[in-house]
């Protein structure tokens, strides 16, 4: 991008490590004005690839290099021993650019929860607000949305009568229908909110870092592989001054940060990153030869991630996905309707329609969510099926089980070992069966009678707890919302304060969802774009307040 041939070593006020949904963001704000002189870093490349615009381009961006980090996680015990897929974006935009494209901000009770955990400022209260400024919403402002904002927010383009019918037999189950999840109470089930403007992805490269890239003062790199960070022991503690980068086949330069270093390279990039600069787990990077500049077994811990269980279901007397994509004259069709109207099924999220509740009375509020999709296939990656089919993937909002992330050698070419320890307890066990039976329930009710739903896995030969929760085990996935690896709080154990700087590090900050303490309750793009709206102002109010 700009800059393409810097000099060997150059010195900015803000360095910004990782240029997806919140890299974009901070690159924005802390640039506003001209004050202060920016460099964002991105590992992967331009996000000029086809079909990263078009919303069923995922299909094509998950899995593939140029655009994904292709990760893999470890033998999932919860998971009988599978190792899985972990898509995380290596591209401008991160994984705005290849996700689901769902604005969910989750539900007030996680936020009034951070809060409740000391951290200030971060009640639904005060982040409502901060979600709305950046918001700009197809209906226009309200006392919940935004408009005027960067992030555009938009109803689905296309429909199915599978979906209208599963809404009506989820709301026969007890779960009302509701206009939508976005008000802080999420229970109901709805359509989701999109990230598209016109039937394109509206991702955050084209949010928030494209309308600004001509600022004198913000240089991006791509290609940019941060290798670790540049931190000095000094009278008054560890100071962070700077990042040392490899682009393409070049050897490393160091760059300086006059002010910060700011870490946005996520849930899995940043305490990769933090521990290959001797930041981490002591006993960990001792045994991999690491000098050890701080001892902090919180990076990397916490791990937090939604998994769905993917329940599939064939139908008949309906269409799906799954025939309209089978025929070139069915393709045609789609491909046709997109370039006239961009309205059909290349709009198509992963899932266009959901719904919350609670597994049991008890729980505060809802703690299920369902994802539900007019189409099914074997695993991601695989050709649809031949017969009409959906596929109601359901999943535990608030999982008990805490996984890691930790890295296996110096070298920073090698991934780190990603470890989500799902189904790890037995409440995450008790919820995953109850989860299951709730879905058979929605697919017997009256409303789906016409459509002769028949169950194609886990099978309605698999009954009893102890089948059930194996199934759990054979079909459970990851929905890509890992978090908590770089855990808020006014702890000793916490990696950040509540206004996300590092704790004993000077000069160091982490803004990005590895921040959050506790998962929110659905997708987290969104409320990343929130954590980087708030970590620009802190950053931005101390800067001000320094000399």
């Amino acid at each position: 991008m700009n800059d393409p041939n810097p000099p060997a070593s150059r010195i900015f006020d803000y360095v910004i490590v990782g240029a997806g949904t919140a890299g974009c963001v901070l690159a924005n704000r802390l640039s506003a004005g001209g004050r202060h002189h920016v460099l964002l870093l991105e590992a992967g490349g331009r996000d000029d690839y086809f079909w990263i615009d078009i919303p069923v381009g995922y299909l094509y961006t998950i899995g593939n290099p140029r655009t994904d980090w292709c990760y893999q996680t470890e033998p999932e015990p919860g998971l009988n021993g599978r190792r899985i897929g972990y898509a995380r974006g290596k591209v401008l935009g991160g994984c705005s650019s290849i996700n689901a494209m769902i604005y969910m901000r989750g539900q007030a009770s996680d936020y009034d929860h951070w809060a409740q955990l000391g951290n200030r400022g971060w009640g639904w209260d005060d982040v409502l607000p901060v979600f709305k400024r950046s918001e700009d919403y197809q209906h226009g402002a309200d006392a919940f949305h935004g408009a005027g904002g960067e992030l555009r927010v938009e109803e689905r383009r296309v429909n199915w009568e599978i979906l209208d019918a599963w809404r009506d037999a989820a709301e026969a189950c007890g779960i009302a229908k509701i206009e939508e999840f976005n008000r802080g109470d999420n229970a109901g089930n709805a359509y989701f909110q999109m990230n598209q403007r016109r039937g394109r992805r509206w991702s955050a490269t084209r949010a928030f870092l494209r309308p600004v890239l001509g600022r004198p003062n913000l240089t991006v790199w791509t290609e940019a592989h941060v290798q670790r960070l540049a931190v000095e022991r000094r009278e008054d503690g560890l100071r962070a001054t700077g990042v040392q980068v490899r682009r393409g086949r070049d050897a490393p330069v160091t760059v300086r940060a006059r002010r910060e270093v700011v870490m946005a390279a996520g849930a899995i990039g940043s305490p990769q990153i933090l521990q290959l600069s001797g930041i981490g787990p002591g006993d960990t990077l001792r045994g991999l030869g690491i000098d050890v500049a701080m001892d902090a077994p919180g990076v990397g811990a916490n791990l937090q991630d939604h998994l769905q269980i993917r329940t599939i279901y064939q139908v008949a007397n309906t269409t799906t996905l799954n025939a309209r994509a089978r025929t070139l004259f069915g393709k045609a069709t789609m491909a046709l309707e997109y370039a006239l109207r961009r309205t059909g099924p290349l709009t198509m999220p992963p899932s266009q329609l959901g719904a919350f509740a609670r597994s049991d009375p008890d729980q505060p509020s809802a703690n299920l969510e369902w994802h539900v999709q007019p189409l099914s296939l074997d695993r991601f990656g695989e050709p649809l099926h031949p017969f009409n089919a959906i596929t109601p993937s359901v999943c535990n909002l608030r999982p008990s089980s805490r996984g890691h992330v930790r890295i296996v050698s110096p070298d920073p070419d090698d991934a780190p070992a990603i470890a989500p320890n799902y189904l790890d307890t037995e409440e995450d066990r008790r919820i995953a069966v109850t989860g299951l039976a709730f879905t058979r329930r929605i697919m017997a009710a009256e409303p789906l009678a016409a459509f002769e739903p028949r169950e194609l896995k886990p099978g309605p030969e698999i009954v009893g707890e102890a089948a059930l929760l194996r199934a759990a085990g054979d079909l459970g996935t990851t929905i890509f919302h890992p978090v908590g690896t770089c855990r808020m709080g006014r702890d000793a154990d916490a990696v950040v304060d509540d206004r996300l700087a590092f704790n004993g590090v000077a000069g160091l900050r982490v803004v990005d969802a590895s921040i959050m303490p506790t998962i929110t309750s659905g997708n987290t793009n969104a409320p990343t774009v929130m954590i980087a709206e708030k970590g620009a102002e802190f950053i931005l109010q101390d800067t001000d307040h320094r000399p």
